[in-house]
């Protein structure tokens, strides 16, 4: 039978607590977690598809391991905690699970850009999404933001408000990384609308892994912006090509972004 097994480490990588189990396994934890703690999930085998929770105020994720091992560091810090919920990471008792996907939960059609759990720094556990900016290097701003499942978009700033913004960079993008050929045929956008003091985007360019681009035409609301694609598989793609509104506001943003398709692949 496949194993997984989890490690609590401190910032010196010795190890608090370690939990092996068949299928599934947990670890029970007294005590707060401390700056530089993170969390080590392994594998028997790479190319695993995993549900995660390294902490209660995180909501459950399907990740995909490309290789043995993921991590998942703790943001403990004062600047990073602005990007959760109040009760994240905190307290005197910690409980923390993985278990492998079921059949059904890796094969059925979703958002497959979905990643409560995803970090700024690539962490082995996918999807994962980077910028080439990130408004002052504010956790409020990551990429990250765009995939964490939260679409409050009426206010920015701290949780739950936080968004991928591009700091008035002309040439912005942001890159989704799947870490494995997945089959895709439709995308939503959520824009942050803090109007007036956020602008927001009319179009934006969607390259894909597979070398084709489509054009997504966007406007002011609140609401979920959905664009059936041509159906391709890939392993990435990229926002590109941002032209902001004519406004006086120079603060468009993206709140969510979703991509939905499934793990069959025809290659």
């Amino acid at each position: 039978m496949p194993s997984i097994t989890l490690k609590l480490v401190n910032t010196d990588g010795e190890i608090k607590k370690s939990r092996s189990g068949e299928q599934h396994t947990y670890l029970d934890f007294i005590g707060s977690f401390e700056k530089g703690d993170l969390l080590k999930i392994s594998v028997d085998e790479p190319g695993q598809y995993l549900m995660v929770q390294a902490d209660e105020a995180l909501n459950p994720s399907l990740i995909y391991l490309k290789e043995q091992e993921w991590t998942y560091h703790y943001p403990l810090s004062e600047e990073e905690l602005r990007a959760f919920p109040k009760n994240a990471f905190i307290g005197e008792k910690k409980y923390m699970h993985a278990r492998f996907a079921e059949e059904d939960e890796i094969n059925r059609y979703r958002n497959l850009a979905l990643n409560p759990h995803d970090q700024k720094q690539d962490s082995g556990g996918y999807p994962h999404a980077w910028a080439n900016v990130e408004t002052r290097n504010d956790s409020t701003f990551f990429a990250r933001n765009a995939i964490d499942g939260i679409i409050a978009n009426e206010s920015h700033g701290s949780y739950p408000y936080q968004s991928w913004g591009i700091n008035k960079k002309a040439d912005a993008f942001l890159q989704l990384e799947f870490g494995r050929r997945v089959h895709v045929d439709r995308m939503a956008l959520i824009l942050r609308g803090d109007y007036p003091h956020d602008s927001y985007w009319t179009q934006v360019t969607a390259e894909f892994s597979d070398g084709t681009e489509e054009v997504l035409k966007l406007v002011k609301v609140h609401e979920a912006q959905v664009f059936s694609i041509a159906p391709r598989d890939i392993e990435w793609l990229k926002l590109k090509n941002l032209i902001k509104n004519d406004d006086d506001s120079p603060f468009p943003a993206l709140t969510e972004l979703e991509v939905y398709g499934d793990n069959h692949t025809s290659i």
